[in-house]
């Protein structure tokens, strides 16, 4: 089975498609982007400089400025790669409950939009990468040689989100993750530009019913054959 150079993975949020992404990256030897933390990079910034995030064009100027790094993991926590912007390590801070509510709305902006799809681009072109995020196989990507679509119910997901926050000290109810997780699909399908869907050529994967285990297995069987 020949592998795919290139791999797109999109998906709604807590879905998985990050956990996969991460475990095929690692088991190729591929880069790992999740490209969503570029979106979570400005918005942290923008929350960090009391720039309102309806503020259309501070928001973009300061995206267009921003120096966001993504780096191999540098410490033993739990995180997937070591994010900076303009050199300060903010790996954790772009997962808080402000950045959750902030980045969909930020997102939606063109400009801002265009500006880290040009820099997603440019690291997929040179090919051995797994970049997960909301329009990869639609946008960012569209010639990847293979593009998953990963789903799970909002149920689910709200769960494993709320699971996450857990083991980072933090509690939200789970109704108040349910709730913040319907809201974020919404804003996702919605916006005009690049809407969250999946590709015309994406396979579907559906984990709700799985385990990680589970999900690793069957998402190696599917991209390597193993």
């Amino acid at each position: 089975m020949c592998i795919p150079a290139t791999i797109a993975i999109d998906g709604p949020a807590a879905s998985g498609k990050s956990t996969i992404g991460y475990h095929l990256a690692r088991k190729l030897n591929y880069l790992y982007l999740d490209t969503g933390i570029l979106y979570r990079a400005v918005t942290w910034a923008a929350l960090e400089r009391d720039i309102s995030i309806t503020d259309a064009d501070a928001v973009v100027a300061l995206a267009s400025h921003l120096d966001i790094q993504v780096l191999p993991p540098d410490k033993a926590d739990g995180r997937q790669a070591t994010i900076q912007v303009d050199g300060a390590d903010v790996t954790w801070e772009l997962r808080t409950p402000a950045v959750d509510k902030a980045v969909s709305p930020i997102s939606t902006y063109p400009a801002v939009r265009r500006i880290l799809t040009a820099q997603m681009r440019q690291i997929g072109q040179s090919g051995r990468v797994v970049m997960v995020g909301r329009d990869i196989g639609t946008v960012v990507l569209p010639h990847a040689e293979l593009k998953l679509y990963v789903v799970a119910t909002a149920e689910e997901r709200a769960h494993r989100r709320q699971l996450e926050r857990q083991a980072q000290g933090k509690t939200t109810s789970y109704e108040q993750m349910l709730a913040e997780i319907r809201r974020r699909d919404q804003i996702d399908s919605h916006r005009k530009s690049a809407p969250l869907r999946a590709a015309a050529d994406a396979i579907h994967f559906n984990n709700t019913q799985m385990s990680i285990p589970e999900m690793f297995r069957a998402v190696e069987e599917l991209v390597i054959g193993e």
